[in-house]
């Protein structure tokens, strides 16, 4: 059954009641609740699938449910979950040999006592920059930041701020972010023209917030501070990610370095004596196995999606939109209002991304936007919105491992310059489209 045989229903507002279900089940609950963890996103959209399927009576369940599996299996979702796949056996496999305590002992060594919020928020994107999770980064960083505000007497809203701004940077940015392969895959383009896309509208920013974080306001009393003493084990940890970054810039497929980055890391660790071949086989295998949550996500998402553009549900929102869409700018407006508003709701970029994308692929055809330009939208809007949401994974994880100085989500907020100097940045690049 290929999509391009299908007959497309008329437009249908009925059709995106379980989009409406979705939210309201997802974002209800977690709400009423005051968690926004006590609702798996698995099962939202279970109950949102169950509700597509139970729609139009007129045709066949058993048809209903072969519709679901096709989309579930659509080209682009099989090859975005390889990447999740390869880039979960990736990280395990360098956080096995200790790629990111090493990443974060050289940048210690290098930046000055005096700029540790600087240094923070250049530590943080740089290794999420390189392991590509935003999630992981805090994780890693957080204790750390928790250290230097305690031992230099700097506000904690700053350390904190720039810990999970700089993450944010690298969730943007990273070859094998969730977000970046989520929305290339969806607009059908090349994860590093998305990239360098990207650099189109957080340049200024990320420049900016340099700038603002070297300002006295933010410097360190304390200049006396151990030097952290390198040797060359640590730059051998750290070169799968700089051979990962290298080589993605130059064009090698994602697929293949990650692939790659995963045996070099392997390599490394039996030849330190870190672990031995089945130990690494574990690794590898809890590494692919944490992304399955993820992987469900997306194949129940693309089954969802073709439900609802097979009954009209894509072509209703499309038409709506387009009373007030009547050019470039304002489909970027709409794209970048789609993908914050779902990521509003559901509190994960990459889930938003994944449902709004082919609502912007049609749009952005119908408009002739740049799919790269469309993709490099629907990524920084929604890292813009995670970066600013105080029940989002990342603050919370800050706020959780930070919980011994006693911060909050908006104490954090208070002192987190680069996401919303980055939401100046793509509010000047969308009102900059020339129609």
């Amino acid at each position: 059954m290929e999509q391009h045989n299908l007959q497309w229903r008329e437009s249908s507002f009925k059709a995106i009641i379980p989009f409406i279900v979705f939210v309201l089940f997802y974002f209800g609950f977690s709400l009423w609740t005051k968690d926004f963890s006590r609702v798996p996103m698995t099962v939202a959209f279970i109950i949102s699938s169950a509700t597509a399927l139970i729609l139009n009576h007129k045709e066949k369940l058993s048809k209903k449910i072969e519709l679901f599996a096709h989309g579930m299996g659509n080209k682009d979702i099989m090859i975005m979950c390889l990447i999740f796949i390869l880039a979960g056996a990736f990280t395990a496999s360098a956080k096995a040999v200790g790629g990111v305590e090493a990443a974060v002992e050289i940048a210690q060594h290098f930046i000055p006592s005096q700029f540790m919020v600087l240094g923070l928020f250049v530590i943080s994107a740089l290794i999420s920059l390189s392991i590509g999770t935003s999630c992981g980064t805090i994780a890693a960083i957080v204790p750390i930041a928790v250290s230097i505000s305690t031992s230099f007497g700097i506000n904690p809203s700053f350390v904190l701020g720039a810990t999970v701004g700089g993450a944010m940077f690298g969730d943007n940015m990273s070859l094998i972010s969730d977000t970046k392969i989520a929305a290339s895959r969806t607009q059908s383009v090349e994860i590093r023209d998305e990239m360098f896309y990207n650099l189109k509208i957080i340049t200024i920013p990320a420049i900016l917030c340099i700038i603002l974080y070297a300002l006295p306001i933010f410097a360190s009393v304390n200049t006396n501070a151990e030097t952290t003493v390198l040797n060359l084990d640590s730059y051998i940890k750290v070169s799968p990610y700089i051979l990962l970054l290298i080589l993605g810039i130059s064009g090698v497929n994602v697929m293949f370095l990650l692939l790659f980055g995963t045996i070099l890391n392997t390599i490394i660790g039996l030849s330190y004596g870190m672990f031995n071949i089945f130990d690494a086989f574990t690794y590898i295998g809890d590494g692919t196995i944490s992304m399955a949550t993820t992987l469900i996500v997306a194949m129940l998402a693309g089954g969802l999606l073709l439900l609802v553009r097979y009954n009209g549900g894509i072509t209703y929102i499309i038409k709506e939109t387009g009373r007030w869409i009547k050019n470039k700018r304002t489909c970027e407006i709409g794209i970048c209002f789609l993908v914050g508003i779902i990521n509003l709701f559901t509190a994960n970029n990459t889930v938003a991304i994944i449902t709004s994308g082919s609502i912007a692929k049609e749009l952005s055809e119908k408009h002739k936007v740049n799919p790269v330009r469309t993709a490099s939208l629907l990524d920084t809007t929604s890292c813009v919105v995670q970066g600013m949401i105080p029940y989002g994974a990342q603050i919370l994880i800050a706020t959780s491992l930070a919980s011994s100085i006693g911060v909050s989500s908006f104490t954090i907020l208070k002192g987190m310059l680069y996401p919303l100097l980055m939401a100046l940045g793509l509010l000047t690049s969308v009102l900059r489209t020339k129609n």
